[in-house]
């Protein structure tokens, strides 16, 4: 254990698969004792396992972050299982592809839900345990879409720029109490819903990227890491791009 993280306690959801998974096995061997939040509870538990078989320390909860009462109970565990909460990564979300005339009532509802209401439920409800904690770091993953526009994915859009400014909102209103907040914005990451894509659509999104590729998820894990640690300690309000370059022609 390197030990960045020595000390902390997170709380890391969308924790069972690709991006999320990643971020687990990388705080935890940083020294954080982690919970690993999803709906995927017979992936989760496999991650949280490997975790612990390494020589870290996880748990698994089930949460579905549009749901207040799931948060509730998921910040209630951490905080029994580990003494305290410090850190809280919204990694989960959901892709949509339509169009401002073709996106539903029900696929923007749903989008929404998990990929912006789930960021503030999660924020509102790990906030009081981090004041008690003496402060911690928030990092919510919003993405190339919040800082520039593409045709289609609407909801997609609209959710990940709220992100954004709601990250900037509750680092200005928490930075007396010690809580930081950031968002990381990633380009094409090679997530496991990613890996599934056919050869000529995956060569279709990186060919676009300065760098050729896409990312993989540990090194947006590791740009996390940097904002969750000590390291990061006067760094909030702010945004961390981890796109290959891609924004950097806008």
């Amino acid at each position: 254990m390197a030990g960045r993280l020595a000390g902390k306690v997170a709380l890391i959801t969308g924790g069972a698969a690709g991006m999320g998974a990643a971020f687990v096995r990388v705080f935890a061997s940083e020294g954080a004792k982690v919970a690993a939040a999803d709906i995927q509870d017979d992936l989760g538990l496999k991650v949280a396992e490997e975790v612990n078989r390494a020589g870290g320390e996880a748990i698994y909860l089930h949460l579905n972050v549009a749901e207040q009462r799931d948060w509730t109970a998921a910040v209630a565990q951490t905080v029994r299982r580990f003494g305290k909460l410090t850190t809280l990564c919204n990694v989960a979300g959901i892709y949509r592809t339509e169009g401002t005339e073709t996106e539903t009532i029900e696929g923007w509802q749903q989008l929404i839900a998990i990929n912006q209401t789930g960021v503030w439920f999660g924020m509102r409800t790990a906030i009081p345990e981090m004041k008690k904690a003496g402060g911690g770091a928030i990092v919510n993953i919003s993405s190339v879409a919040a800082l520039s526009a593409r045709p289609m994915a609407v909801a997609y859009h609209a959710a990940k720029a709220a992100v954004h400014l709601m990250s900037k909102v509750a680092a200005l209103e928490y930075a007396r109490d010690g809580i930081r907040v950031n968002s990381i914005h990633p380009g094409f990451t090679m997530t496991s819903t990613a890996s599934a894509l056919p050869e000529e659509m995956k060569k279709a999104l990186a060919d676009p990227v300065p760098m050729g590729r896409a990312a993989a998820p540990e090194e947006i894990a590791y740009g996390a890491l940097y904002l969750c640690s000590d390291e990061a300690a006067i760094v909030t309000g702010t945004e961390l791009v981890i796109d290959g370059g891609l924004s950097a022609r806008h």
